[in-house]
């Protein structure tokens, strides 16, 4: 039976609500109801994940064997309450629901076959700590749970933060983002398919760095996932 005995209690006392569309969950639905799953606005990335809208932002930047995302992302849009809620609002169940079902899905396209470990793009100490968690390690332990493909947390980390990335142009990104990672121990990446997860994508600068600094080891192949692809 779907649902157990403590999740419907729980339900009665303090009602869990869509991420999405803020009514109330039923006792088999998790983070996002089923009407709000139906109307997701998917990319289908994880059918081309060689080439896609989102693998072509990398181009002539970092060589990217695959890269998808599960939906399209729109700032202020009622999906955007879903990525505000996990990422400021305390609520890192909403990253590992959403990388199981991202996991679910891209499972049965193949997109996880050959990839040997998940690198989260890390946040600052200071972040991290004013947080609580980080919202891309919470993705990845979803992806991770599903699959069963390691987390690999020590194969990256953030040196500096710079000013927010969010009213950047394009290159204003890729200058702001340089020299704001460092690989960590070479020798967990070494020869290995890592597939770097973050929560949104927009232009790519943030993944493309750590993807730069991972790629510093020797036969290192990259693929990128991310809960969201904001359109150019």
């Amino acid at each position: 039976m779907k649902g157990s005995f403590w999740t419907r209690m729980f339900d009665l006392v303090s009602p869990r609500l869509c991420a999405i569309c803020r009514q109330r969950l039923s006792a088999t639905e998790s983070v996002v109801c089923a009407t709000c799953h139906l109307h997701l606005p998917l990319t289908h990335f994880e059918r081309t994940p060689q080439d896609n809208e989102m693998a072509r932002r990398f181009w002539g930047i970092v060589p990217v064997e695959r890269a998808a995302a599960l939906f399209f992302y729109e700032p202020q849009s009622e999906l955007s309450t879903l990525v505000y809620d996990l990422k400021y609002h305390q609520q890192p169940e909403i990253g590992e629901q959403m990388g199981r079902l991202t996991a679910r899905q891209f499972d049965a396209a193949g997109f996880f076959q050959g990839i040997d470990a998940i690198v989260p793009v890390p946040l600052s100490r200071m972040r991290q700590w004013r947080r609580g968690y980080n919202q891309s390690m919470e993705i990845a332990h979803g992806i991770s749970l599903q699959t069963g493909i390691p987390i690999c947390k020590r194969a990256v980390r953030r040196i500096s933060f710079k000013e927010s990335q969010t009213h950047l142009s394009l290159w204003q990104r890729h200058a702001n983002i340089k020299q704001v990672f460092q690989i960590g121990n070479e020798r967990l990446v070494k020869g290995k398919h890592l597939l770097i997860v973050d929560d949104i994508v927009t232009t790519g600068a943030t993944v493309a760095a750590v993807a730069e600094e991972l790629l510093k080891a020797d036969g290192v192949t990259i693929s990128i996932l991310s809960l969201g692809y904001t359109k150019s």
